[in-house]
């Protein structure tokens, strides 16, 4: 079982959607379900809540080939869109602990989960919000 917030999948269909027809490759970070307040799951339970924008220092990652966008060792999945509807794990995805799959017409039925081996997870949304993690 995989679980993921609603916030977390309505926007990377959003951002699937707005890239349509290139695909997005979208690192994904968890959240110990007893950090969520309305999570009723044991509190080591990860929950998907987080991503990092693939665009986050790109141009570094151009010239230095250091990816300053996605902390290392800090994401357990990845999102990636398919756009050519294909609900699965390809051999150019960028393989992960768990890949979750948007494909159109973007919504929370064309999104699923995977392992790396491609075998299908079942996903569970929850209607929970992350904490903030930084002081406004």
């Amino acid at each position: 079982m995989v679980y993921v917030t609603r916030g977390l999948v309505e926007t990377l269909l959003r951002l699937a959607s707005e890239a349509e027809p290139d695909d997005v490759t979208i690192s994904l970070a968890v959240t110990p379900a007893g950090e969520l307040p309305d999570a009723d799951l044991p509190d080591e339970t990860p929950v998907f809540t987080d991503f990092y924008l693939p665009s986050a220092g790109a141009s570094v990652k151009a010239v230095f080939g250091v990816d300053l966008g996605t902390p290392a060792g800090q994401t357990q999945g990845r999102f990636v869109s398919h756009p050519d509807g294909y609900m699965g794990v390809s051999k150019t995805d960028d393989l992960h602990e768990v890949i979750f799959v948007g494909i159109p017409p973007w919504d929370i039925d064309a999104f699923g989960a995977f392992d790396r081996s491609g075998q299908e997870q079942e996903v569970t949304v929850l209607d929970v919000e992350p904490p903030e993690k930084y002081p406004q």
